[in-house]
């Protein structure tokens, strides 16, 4: 996550210590219950969350195995940036998009002096088609980060048999811990704050596209759903009105939209992907269609670890990555058929 990675730069820390604590605290530590809405937002979260941050035996693991690891960190899984411990392989990047890449999209995008695309337009999906495009994940806020996960504590084979690696004695530990550098001593309250920030930024590539979506016709269109891991602000906080700079609502856009802290449940639990299944077929069917499941969904998202979970369901799935958030836009369009994307960002991305 941009946000993480920036707060890291800003306060001199190690790379991808904040997603390696944060995950190590899961399933229960003060992130992953303020998500699923156990916990209010409050002094008493901020405290827990910075004491989660400042954890010494997770400090030193850090240094031993992970930091240590002898892999290299696009070839290995990576920790969410809310916590989740990912277990799949990140998707390798090849090129970077460069200063012009990065332009949003806008109402202006278009350029009329060029002719179009020449690319062969797809025909609009039959309903039935559309059903099995449907369309769930979190593209408003959709970030992804390029770490890696922690590697597996086995130690060396012993006659061909993997044994997992003893814990170091009291001594041991101590003696550890003296030789590691001082443990960061990161502000949980800060580091929130940082977070949220940065979340209420619309993707330049996705949101966009989400409203393409949005403009057309039911019957021309995929159910769209939105599952995300969010939390619930203190009442009367400015950021409990949802929209951006001009007044458009994220939720609005979605015909669903299943928030974690509303229903106990985060990604990458099953639960709440069975939930929101259950209100797809609901709506699919009240518009005259067979029925929805998850062999029709198609899910986006930037972690490894929800994605898996999606595809253990029966899910197709798009990994969406940390500033490359256009190429999962792009494969959406092949997938269902549908532009989503103006001339002038197509144009740069071909």
């Amino acid at each position: 996550m941009e946000a993480i990675t920036a707060y890291e730069n800003k306060h001199t820390l190690p790379r991808d210590w904040i997603n390696y604590v944060i995950s190590k605290s899961a399933p229960n530590g003060y992130w992953q219950r303020l998500e699923r809405g156990e916990i209010q937002m409050n002094q008493d979260f901020f405290k827990g969350f910075t004491a989660d941050l400042r954890n010494e035996q997770v400090w030193r693991d850090y240094h031993t195995s992970f930091r240590n690891s002898k892999k290299k960190l696009k070839d290995v899984a990576n920790p969410t940036q809310l916590g989740d411990h990912v277990s799949l392989k990140a998707e390798a990047a090849n090129t970077r998009p460069t200063n012009q890449d990065r332009g949003s999209q806008g109402p202006g995008g278009s350029d009329n002096n060029h002719p179009p695309s020449k690319e062969p337009s797809s025909p609009r999906p039959s309903l039935s088609k559309l059903a099995k495009d449907t369309t769930i994940g979190d593209p408003v806020s959709i970030e992804s980060e390029e770490v890696a996960q922690s590697s597996s504590n086995i130690s060396p084979s012993v006659n061909g048999q993997s044994t997992p690696s003893s814990s170091p004695s009291p001594l041991q530990a101590a003696s550890t811990l003296n030789s590691l550098p001082p443990l960061p001593e990161i502000d949980g309250e800060s580091l929130f704050w940082s977070m949220m920030d940065h979340s209420r930024k619309p993707d330049p590539y996705v949101f966009p596209a989400l409203l393409r979506l949005r403009k057309l016709s039911p019957k021309e269109r995929p159910i769209l759903a939105a599952l995300s891991n969010t939390v619930i602000f203190p009442p009367n906080h400015p950021y409990n009105r949802l929209s951006d700079s001009k007044g458009r609502d994220p939720r609005s856009q979605f015909d669903i939209f299943i928030a974690s802290a509303e229903v106990g449940m985060r990604k990458p639990n099953a639960d709440i992907y069975k939930l929101t299944l259950g209100k797809l077929d609901k709506i699919d069917r009240e518009r005259g269609g067979s029925g929805i499941t998850a062999e029709d969904c198609l899910f986006l998202d930037d972690i490894g670890e929800n994605l898996k979970t999606a595809r253990d369901l029966g899910m197709r799935t798009i990994k969406v990555v940390l500033g490359k958030t256009w190429r999962a836009v792009k494969e959406l369009e092949q997938a269902t058929g549908l532009e989503m994307m103006d001339e002038k960002t197509r144009r740069s991305k071909l």
